[in-house]
């Protein structure tokens, strides 16, 4: 691995001593004042002319995804974010529990130092430079090197929203001439790290000696169960999955349906764009998509259009085509399609029996890639998403819904975010969906009550009652 030089040394401390005069400079602000900044960086990056530049630039630099998907995207998860955090308080004292004799005062955390996955460089800059801003925080973002002119240019339009209103540009940077060393310096000279990428990167945070929110593997698994409405479940899977070629970590990649309605599934799937992979293609997919063995997908499928991904592997389908169906029965390393594929392919579980054996199969598959993520069932029978929630090790069970919808939607109650926190499943701290909250430090003021008095009857009377004293 290359050593860190000076000059880079250099680099990464200017940015960070910048940061840190900007965040001194609105530490005073009100909860007004931090409001107006947010919404003027906001609008910034969803304005018409800026989230188009934007979302071309990320496919042209990138080759990821598609360009109508990313300006949906990075519309609906910057509008979601500051729609959450419009009754947010970050300023001052944001809770009282009088009968407790408490009151909780935020405080800024200081620097973020903010890791952009190559996948991500359109919306994910603006979501954290958000959730930093509303807790009077600056941020400096490490761009991936293969999509550093577009994490650059979402940067420059939210610094010229900071000056707009009278804010420093500093607030927000982005660390130039990105590199591994560089961006571990950061981490290291930050206050707070959001690791948003690969496993390494995430490890690399937490390695860092600085307090970090990191996430963990996506490869969501939906169940459909022998109650569900199966043409509704097959449309919410194919929204998913084919949205933006499935750059979202949360884009199903394995789908379980219940032997009773696994056909009528396939035929929704299939209705809906999907291509069935008969046995010779599903092979040949295998190994072009995991040409030398392990268990990331070569960079080649990474969410391309189903096509190209057909053309790798051999084959051709047709151009009404949008993802592309293996029908899988096994888990683990020598059954790669139950991993993460990070593209528009999909592997296809049949499942005989009640909703643990659906639970089981999901936790095999997430212990092979995606421990503590997401899944999702579609049913009518609230008994099976008890048992489904009961059962996984996963951060997020949805209902009925879209996959992508885990991370914040208008009929979501979950925040909106681009940081899908996994629990210590996942190697992560939490098992939240990360926003504003998260940004914040709280100064708990305790002041005295009436005293609460409890007895030693109370605490132990059972226990004496069946063990003695």
């Amino acid at each position: 691995m290359a050593e860190l030089t000076e000059q880079a040394r250099d680099h990464v401390t200017s940015r960070i001593q910048r940061a840190r005069t900007a965040a001194e400079a609105i530490s005073e602000y009100t909860q007004e004042q931090v409001d107006e900044l947010v919404t003027a960086v906001a609008w910034a990056v969803v304005r018409k002319d800026n989230a188009e530049a934007l979302a071309r630039l990320a496919v042209d630099e990138g080759g990821f995804g598609n360009y109508a998907d990313k300006v949906t995207k990075i519309n609906k998860r910057v509008t979601g974010v500051l729609n959450d955090m419009r009754s947010v308080r970050t300023v001052g004292v944001v809770e009282e529990s009088p009968e407790l004799g408490l009151v909780k005062i935020a405080k800024p955390v200081g620097v973020v130092a903010a890791l952009i996955p190559t996948t991500g460089p359109d919306a994910t800059p603006p979501v954290k430079a958000l959730f930093a801003l509303k807790g009077r925080n600056a941020i400096v973002v490490a761009p991936h090197p293969r999509t550093q002119k577009s994490t650059e240019l979402v940067v420059d339009v939210m610094r010229a929203a900071c000056e707009q209103v009278g804010a420093p540009a500093d607030l927000v940077q982005s660390l130039p001439e990105p590199s591994l060393p560089k961006t571990q310096e950061l981490m290291r000279q930050a206050d707070l790290v959001v690791a948003t990428g690969g496993a390494g990167m995430v490890k690399a945070a937490y390695s860092s000696g600085t307090p970090a929110y990191g996430v963990g593997v996506g490869n969501a698994v939906h169940v459909v169960d022998e109650t569900a409405d199966v043409a509704d479940a097959a449309a919410m899977i194919v929204a998913a999955k084919t949205f933006d070629y499935a750059t979202s970590c949360l884009a199903d990649n394995s789908v379980i349906a219940h032997a009773s309605v696994y056909d009528e599934l396939l035929t929704g799937l299939t209705t809906g764009g999907g291509h069935l992979c008969s046995a010779e293609e599903a092979a040949a997919l295998q190994q072009a998509m995991w040409p030398s063995g392990g268990h990331i997908p070569t960079i080649e499928v990474v969410a391309k259009p189903a096509a190209d991904i057909a053309a790798l592997a051999g084959f051709s389908i047709g151009s009404d085509r949008t993802f592309l169906i293996v029908e899988e029965t096994g888990t683990g390393p020598e059954h790669p399609f139950s991993g993460e594929k990070l593209s528009v392919v999909l592997a296809v579980y049949r499942y005989d029996g009640e909703v643990a054996t659906a639970a089981e199969l999901v936790n095999d598959i997430t212990a092979y890639q995606g421990l503590g993520h997401t899944c999702g069932i579609h049913t009518t029978t609230d008994a099976n998403v008890d048992t489904l929630a009961t059962m996984t090790k996963t951060s997020r069970v949805l209902v009925n819904m879209n996959l992508n919808e885990g991370a914040g939607s208008p009929r979501s109650g979950l925040p909106f975010t681009l940081s899908l926190s996994c629990g210590t499943w996942g190697g992560n701290i939490t098992t939240e969906n990360v926003n504003a909250r998260h940004f914040v430090n709280l100064t708990w003021v305790a002041r005295p009550i009436e005293p609460r008095a409890v007895s030693e009857e109370d605490l132990f009377g059972e226990h004496w009652q069946k063990y003695g004293r």
